[in-house]
């Protein structure tokens, strides 16, 4: 079950996860964006449109899900992003942005951790950033919603350790995802750099410097889904060129 699916990281991890030979719930707020996906993954690909923002759609997606039996894995991947200065900081950001990046995934765990450990077991695997574990300027509320997200990740690992379920985050640097293009649209609207180099400031933030490609998030979660991970759990996976914030 992979939420966020219909484009960027959530695309790429739904798409490894079909080709792993698993059957995939695909959630997203655009059924058509969906329904393209599911042409392209085929048949092993269900999807289910539901805004995360919604607690309400988020239940009744969970209880669609169980209908057909505990999912094995859970990608936490649906997430947005705010840049502002302290002061342009809204509380309606602050909300929206907390609905999605922490409380979607803990409705999700909370409704379907005690199924999957029914079952036998499984996987949780959170989709944090490297704004997890460190700090950046003006973007007090998306760090702090990903710093909140690897605490929810280190408490449930700890909670469910002894029941079968390893709950993990991945911690990836600048991707090449929809969020890089607005970041770089942005930088290049506000100090008049091209497009070009706006992109080359933020490759360069990542030890690499280089952008990280979704499929690169995709493979380090499908090792956390393996067996060869079963021993791994409140683990907060950098994947950032070996920076550790």
């Amino acid at each position: 079950m992979v939420t966020g699916a219909s484009r960027g990281i959530g695309r790429a991890v739904a798409l490894a996860f079909v080709r792993e030979g698993y059957d995939v719930w695909a959630l997203a707020r655009s059924a058509e964006a969906l329904e393209g996906l599911r042409r392209e993954a085929g048949e092993a690909l269900r999807p289910l449109p539901v805004d995360v923002a919604d607690e309400a759609a988020v239940l009744a997606a969970c209880r669609a899900v169980l209908q057909t039996g505990a999912p094995h894995v859970l990608v936490n991947n649906a997430g947005i992003s705010h840049s502002a200065p302290l002061t342009k900081t809204r509380s309606e950001d602050l909300n929206r942005l907390m609905a999605i990046n922490v409380t979607a995934p803990f409705l999700f765990c909370r409704e379907l951790l005690p199924a999957m450990a029914t079952a036998g077991g499984g996987r949780v695997i959170n989709i944090g950033s490297v704004a997890a574990v460190r700090g950046a300027p003006y973007t007090s509320i998306y760090c702090a919603s990903k710093h909140a997200l690897l605490g929810l990740t280190r408490a449930l690992a700890v909670e469910y350790t002894r029941k079968g379920v390893t709950v993990n985050q991945v911690n990836p640097g600048w991707v090449d995802t929809d969020m890089l293009a607005q970041a770089v649209g942005t930088i290049s609207k506000m100090t008049g750099r091209s497009q070009d180099q706006a992109r080359e400031t933020l490759a360069a933030m990542n030890a690499t410097g280089r952008v990280i490609h979704p499929e690169e998030v995709a493979a380090a979660c499908l090792f956390l889904a393996s067996d060869a991970a079963a021993s791994i759990t409140g683990a907060a996976v950098p994947l950032n060129g070996g920076d550790f914030g």
